[in-house]
């Protein structure tokens, strides 16, 4: 046999403190709640009693806290008419949280208060009959309460009755009632009627204009009755065209009103990407659910744009009937404003795990970028190179504040910490390490860009790091049995140029790496040097099949969602890294162009003589 004394040890807990005094009441709640409404037992009164008991100690807003918490939802309709008697953010929170069967809701109803009753009428899962019954109490509910003064008599017609003024207001708002010039009614029995006044408007509680316009006929009453009728009218005309006002902005924009009472003027956001799914045709069958509506039954085909085709010759039809992946497509859609405009396509083919049917495409829409000039400026607004680098300032410091966190973290410097979270923390630091390096590039490209660096100046022998970069990436191009074909001449033959080493370093890895990350299996790009006339040192190197591809502006340009590679000299993608390299070609005197298929780098060289000296010097150190 098992006895369920749960009740008895809940009643049995000491309320000694606040803290056991709301422990007591939400176990009380939630094990007198599931209870059935015919249970009775004296544990059962005692509980419901010690109930009330604690709700005098227990402020009202905690009491409703603790209701709306996940407890097992309220069954019993005793303890729900206690709880609904309570204080409204209480009872609110009882009754949104009460299960009752269609039975005991019509036997509870017309014993609720009339508030409880105004809050059960919110709830949307009630069914019909309780729901008929509260809209038949509903109308002694809503109604005014009788009057207290005796019905009015005829007045003379020489004075204008109050009545006749307050029709001109909104019964609505106001839903108030005036009598003028009351006559006495018929006495009860026993009952001696009051002395009225001559007049006796009745204000509501709610119309606080109507209250002020009442409050201050009477505080400044005139000697001639016309005026002060005069003014009540004038009021309750501003208070109609006033509401009025208000309802028509509420109805047009429902955002929160600002403390002046305006209204924001933001525009609405559009969305930038937009994620989809496509059938065999390229027609889309799933979008994200806010879009969906606008988008589902799109062809992609139908709607692309054939001026900015990347490839002439294959259009978007014929890469989805090949199955080929779609890279940077262009379609424009007219439809709802969200997603009307052109938008980027990138999706790639979907098959079948176990039979390798074709389904269709996942992709994802995106805005396309505007574009931007990609030539590297010597010169610029230092205000605006200023703002940037105030940005990239403020986003450095959460970041290195994160960054020193998980060090601490993960090198234990404040004692013992789980492996688990070690682990995570060496991931973080990494992330942070990444993004700040990211942010020194960023802030790089801006001071070159505005003319407020200056690099370094010096000399060294471009063949020879030439070399050296290629030999380090072998190390990533030679399993995929691609990279760069030096000259065979490339040892015999030196090409000083009048730039410091390491910036010269860093431009030609910057440079290298970006395009390596960018070449596919078996390709092997063409490197070559030369001096051309004007002591200039040009390096040509061919650029990849999927960079060739690119019109200018793309080359340079970074696309919404391009991420870097995996072999990459910075985490904006390729665009950024070679627009950086511009930059810093531009900044040594030099230039990066691309000419067909080719990218030139050229840089300033040195003359003969300057050459010999600086290999003489070069010795002696």
């Amino acid at each position: 046999m098992h006895f369920d004394d749960r009740l008895a040890t809940v009643m049995r807990l000491p309320a000694s403190g606040d803290a056991l005094a709301r422990i007591q009441y939400r176990q009380l709640v939630d094990l007198l709640g599931r209870l059935p409404c015919d249970a009775q037992s004296d544990m059962l009164e005692a509980g419901l009693a010690r109930v009330e008991e604690l709700a005098a100690h227990i402020p009202a807003a905690d009491r409703a806290r603790l209701l709306r918490q996940p407890l097992q939802p309220i069954t019993n309709s005793r303890l729900l008419a206690i709880l609904a008697a309570d204080e409204p953010d209480v009872a609110t929170a009882a009754i949104t949280g009460a299960r009752l069967q269609q039975d005991e809701w019509l036997k509870l109803i017309p014993e609720l208060p009339v508030r409880a009753r105004g809050i059960l009428r919110h709830r949307r899962d009630l069914e019909p009959k309780v729901e008929a019954l509260l809209e038949r109490l509903g109308i002694r509910d809503r109604g005014l309460p009788p009057a207290s003064n005796p019905a009015p008599q005829e007045v003379e017609p020489s004075a204008p009755s109050l009545e006749d003024i307050l029709d001109l207001a909104d019964e609505s708002a106001l839903e108030a009632q005036a009598t003028a010039s009351p006559e006495p009614a018929a006495p009860t029995p026993g009952v001696q009627p009051a002395p009225t006044p001559s007049v006796s408007p009745i204000t509501p509680d709610h119309a606080a204009e109507w209250a002020r316009a009442a409050a201050a006929v009477q505080a400044e009453r005139p000697r001639n009755s016309e005026a002060g009728i005069g003014a009540i009218v004038r009021r309750i005309e501003e208070f109609r065209r006033a509401r009025q006002s208000h309802s028509t902005f509420e109805v047009a924009n429902d955002d929160p009103r600002l403390p002046l009472g305006d209204l924001a003027t933001t525009a609405p956001r559009l969305p930038v990407t937009v994620d989809f799914e496509t059938d065999q045709e390229g027609r889309i069958t799933w979008a994200d659910s806010a879009y969906a509506p606008s988008l589902v039954g799109l062809s992609l085909s139908a709607h692309e744009v054939t001026e900015r085709q990347t490839l002439p010759d294959q259009d978007m039809a014929t890469t989805i009937r090949h199955r080929l992946p779609l890279r940077a497509a262009h379609v424009r859609i007219a439809g709802a404003p969200r997603v009307a405009g052109e938008w980027q396509v990138d999706a790639i083919a979907s098959f079948d795990e176990q039979t390798g049917r074709f389904l269709g495409y996942l992709g994802r829409l995106r805005r396309p970028a505007r574009p931007r000039p990609h030539e590297a400026r010597s010169g610029g607004n230092l205000s605006e190179a200023d703002r940037m680098r105030q940005i990239l300032h403020e986003l450095r410091t959460p970041a290195n504040a994160i960054q020193v966190a998980a060090e601490i973290i993960q090198q234990q410097l404040y004692g013992p910490a789980p492996h688990e979270y070690r682990a995570l923390a060496a991931a973080i630091a990494g992330d942070c390490a990444h993004i700040l390096a990211g942010f020194e590039e960023l802030d790089r490209l801006v001071k070159l860009e505005s003319g407020a660096m200056q690099v370094e100046t010096g000399d060294c022998d471009i063949s020879e790091i030439l070399n050296q970069t290629v030999a380090r990436l072998r190390t990533w191009t030679d399993p995929r049995r691609s990279g760069f074909a030096l000259p065979v001449d490339i040892d015999l033959n030196t090409y000083p140029i009048q730039v410091d080493r390491i910036e010269a370093e860093r431009l030609v890895w910057r440079l290298l790496a970006a395009l390596a990350g960018s070449t596919a299996p078996d390709e092997i790009l063409e490197l070559a040097c030369s001096r051309e006339a004007g002591d200039c040192v040009v390096m040509r190197i061919a650029l990849p099949a999927a960079l060739a591809a690119r019109d200018n502006d793309d080359l340079f340009d970074t696309p919404p969602g391009e991420r870097g590679q995996t072999l990459s000299a910075g985490m904006f993608g390729l665009g950024f890294t070679l627009r950086l390299a511009a930059a810093e070609a531009v900044a040594v005197g030099g230039a990066l162009r691309r000419e067909g298929n080719d990218l030139h780098l050229t840089l300033p060289g040195l003359t003969a003589a300057a050459a010999s000296h600086s290999t003489a010097v070069n010795h002696s150190r």
